[in-house]
């Protein structure tokens, strides 16, 4: 039963998905208090724990303390409030790289009650549109560097009416900025309900229609008191570094609320090379990692030159499943372990992982504690050990779809279906075995082929193209178009480079198509589908 809520503004609260839909909870070992908010408990809570001088963020030449961390946000809530008005409740975009102000921007917003949605750098006006239409956001936050596509969504949008820029580097010379410093440091944060939303996470699925998930206050807090302590028994001593995006849940958790919910250090890097994380692992002796395999292969190959990564104590592999040979090549050259997990949007983080005493080649793990999981088959039964079927999970976090009809085939029976094939063993570890419909996973980032198709589409140059995922060594998968070309057009190399740059220049760059292969058909049932299963065939052809 849902709690108490302080949301004055109750759209996201009166769109959750029927009870009868939800999967079901177990948060029977964390007892939050009926008022919990997520932010004041990893900023003001930390400096009252003791923590005001340990270094809370790293980021921009700069090193910020807890204290200095809570004051800035006390600060950036009161403007949020002050100068444009805003509600408990009320939705705020958030748009910027990995820096230290937009993590302060977030929990600024949270602070102020409102539910905040993370947003990717690369994303193009368009695909801003459809989460501000979806999530009916009429204030948004900027990196001043980024404004461009934001402001172009926000002149054709009737929901986002004001974009304020904020200063990514450590001038604090933006609107947002000037507006804060002039505030006091100590704001009465909004008391807001463990049950209130505080996080949308946007996921597109393979559809390119984007679904929002919802994540209450405790589910932050839950990620953390679960995968974090458990499985990574962070300290106050660690310091974390990695190349996930934090408007990825992946990022936000290991970024930022793992390392803040325990009084450690997260260190933040804008361009998220493997180069640039290798030297920041060299530099601040950096002890926890989070990246996909494919940076895993750099490391171990600069290594081999001589860079020295020993101050790592874990390092955590997710965003695609982890290779048997990365894992041993990691384990033998550092004697440390590389724990390879999934998570998903709807969960907000890991929930299945391998742990510092149990972990090996070729395996996703054990459930994290405070979870369950099993594998199904499609009428739920639980499959034999050793059978490829659905995998079902549940604890306490799980799917709420913002508004939509698809929370039906996300949750079955109370258990959280995650579209991933998997087999579990003998020995109850689960064993990754491939995603059930056609999302493509590259290099860690999720790509809907469709959304690339409509990208494609678009150039005068296309009649008809279809987009799989094709096997690469170092990326997972990379986006391989197959497109049929208008009439009279010829193939040739630089129609390849034209299209994808055009792609490029449509939606996300990391999404576009790294093959492309004229064809004259594609191939078709009676009923006018693309058959995507065929056209894997055309691959080795």
């Amino acid at each position: 039963m849902l709690g108490r809520s302080v949301h004055v503004d109750t759209f996201t609260r009166d769109r959750l998905p029927p009870a009868d839909t939800w999967p079901v909870m177990n948060a029977a070992d964390l007892d939050y208090p009926e008022q919990l908010n997520a932010a004041v408990e990893l900023t003001d809570r930390m400096v009252e724990r003791g923590f005001g001088d340990h270094t809370a963020l790293i980021g921009n030449g700069r090193r910020r303390t807890y204290k200095e961390l809570s004051d800035w946000t006390n600060r950036i809530a009161r403007t949020l409030v002050e100068n444009y008005g805003l509600q408990p409740g009320n939705r705020v975009l958030i748009r910027s790289a990995n820096t230290p102000a937009m993590v302060a921007c977030w929990l600024a917003a949270t602070k102020a009650g409102a539910v905040v949605v993370n947003t990717m750098p690369m994303l193009r006006a368009g695909e801003l549109a459809k989460t501000v239409d979806k999530a009916e956001i009429s204030l948004a936050l900027c990196d001043t560097r980024l404004l461009e596509e934001l402001v172009t969504c926000a002149k054709e949008s009737r929901f986002l009416k004001t974009v304020v820029g904020f200063d990514g580097t450590a001038n604090h010379d933006a609107e947002l900025d000037r507006a804060s410093l002039c505030k006091p440091v100590h704001f009465e944060a909004v008391k807001t309900g463990r049950d209130d939303v505080a996080l949308l996470g946007f996921t597109s699925g393979t559809t390119g229609v984007p679904k929002a998930t919802m994540h209450f206050h405790r589910d932050i807090l839950a990620i953390a008191d679960t995968y974090a302590r458990n499985v990574l028994r962070v300290t106050p001593d660690d310091i974390f570094v990695g190349t996930p995006p934090l408007a990825f849940t992946f990022g936000l958790g290991g970024l930022a609320v793992f390392p803040l919910r325990f009084g450690a250090t997260a260190a933040l890097l804008e361009t998220a090379t493997p180069p640039n994380l290798i030297s920041l692992i060299e530099e601040l002796r950096a002890t926890i990692c989070f990246t996909a395999p494919t940076a895993y292969r750099a490391m171990l190959a600069a290594m081999a030159e001589g860079a020295d990564l020993s101050s790592l104590r874990i390092a955590v592999s997710a965003g695609e499943t982890l290779p048997a040979p990365v894992y041993e090549a990691w384990t033998r050259k550092t004697g440390k372990p590389i724990l390879d997990g999934i998570g998903s949007t709807e969960m907000l983080h890991v929930f299945i992982s391998n742990t510092l005493e149990d972990h090996g080649p070729g395996r996703t793990g054990r459930p994290v504690p405070g979870f369950e999981a099993k594998v199904v088959d499609e009428a739920m039964n639980e499959a034999p050990r050793g059978t490829v079927g659905r995998l079902a999970v549940r604890g306490p976090t799980g799917c709420r779809y913002l508004d939509d009809p698809r929370q039906a085939e996300y949750v079955k029976d109370g258990w959280n279906v995650t579209g991933d094939a998997f087999v579990q063993d003998e020995d109850g570890y689960f064993h990754f075995a491939a995603r059930n419909d056609d999302m493509i996973v590259s290099a860690g980032y999720n790509i809907a082929g469709p959304e690339v198709e409509a990208a494609l589409l678009s150039h005068d140059a296309v009649s008809e193209c279809a987009v799989i995922g094709a096997p690469d060594e170092e990326r997972g998968q990379i986006v391989q178009a197959f497109v049929v070309l208008a009439p009279g057009l010829k193939e040739d190399e630089s129609l390849v480079r034209a299209l994808q740059n055009h792609v490029k220049a449509t939606i996300a760059p990391y999404k576009y198509p790294r093959a492309i292969r004229f064809v004259d058909a594609l191939p078709k049932t009676a009923t006018g589908k693309i058959q995507r299963f065929a056209l894997r065939t055309y691959q080795s052809a």
